[in-house]
């Protein structure tokens, strides 16, 4: 059972997606915050797996949930859902340790597929948001982050997939066989965890690695 917690301070938001995601038998909807500090406190208190958060909440808006959260140690998967669609949000949120960023328009079963797949490891963002998370300036890279143990030639391979090479363009670019960056992709994205390119670009930007 997927427990999760609600952050919106929306009170017909809250009660609309309880109501939808009481339906389904491997979800449990453990509480409900109307604004980040509550959030916290409920994250605290009843540990969810996933924290389904708002970015414009009074008191503590999502972003200072997201630091409130590290700052105390806590670690749920946390899937922005947001009506907000600045993309200058998208990569703050990320970075900050957002698992996942969708709109409110999202259609309610992709909402619960997605739910399962953050709470699986996966990172998700709608494609609105992963094109404003790719275009995004990289921060300086941090020394306290963790960063999988990649090659330099890895690293290479991931800073050139980050900026929409192609196999073939990256091939050209480091004068390498394009069978040889198939396979230097290939261990890139085992190294990393992720399951596919775009996963392994959120990961470098997210690193400060693009």
């Amino acid at each position: 059972m997927i427990r999760v917690l609600i952050a919106d301070d929306h009170p017909v938001v809250r009660q609309g997606l309880r109501t939808f995601l009481g339906l389904q038998d491997d979800l449990d909807v453990v509480g409900e915050a109307a604004d980040g500090a509550e959030a916290v406190a409920l994250v605290e208190s009843l540990a969810p797996d996933v924290l389904l958060l708002d970015l414009k909440m009074p008191v503590l808006d999502g972003l200072g949930t997201l630091v409130r959260l590290e700052e105390h140690g806590l670690s749920p998967r946390v899937l922005v859902l947001t009506s907000v669609s600045d993309r200058e949000d998208v990569a703050p949120a990320m970075r900050a340790g957002a698992s996942g960023f969708l709109y409110k328009d999202v259609d309610p079963a992709a909402l619960v597929q997605a739910i399962r797949a953050v709470h699986g490891g996966q990172v998700l963002l709608a494609p609105e948001a992963a094109e404003a998370m790719l275009s995004a300036p990289a921060p300086a890279p941090s020394a306290g982050r963790y960063v999988a143990p990649l090659t330099d030639r890895e690293l290479e391979v991931l800073t050139l997939i980050a900026s929409g090479r192609s196999n073939r363009e990256i091939a050209r670019e480091l004068a390498v066989a394009e069978k040889t960056v198939k396979t230097h992709v290939s261990n890139v994205l085992m190294k990393l965890g992720v399951q596919d390119r775009t996963q392994a670009a959120l990961y470098a930007v997210r690193h400060g690695l693009a």
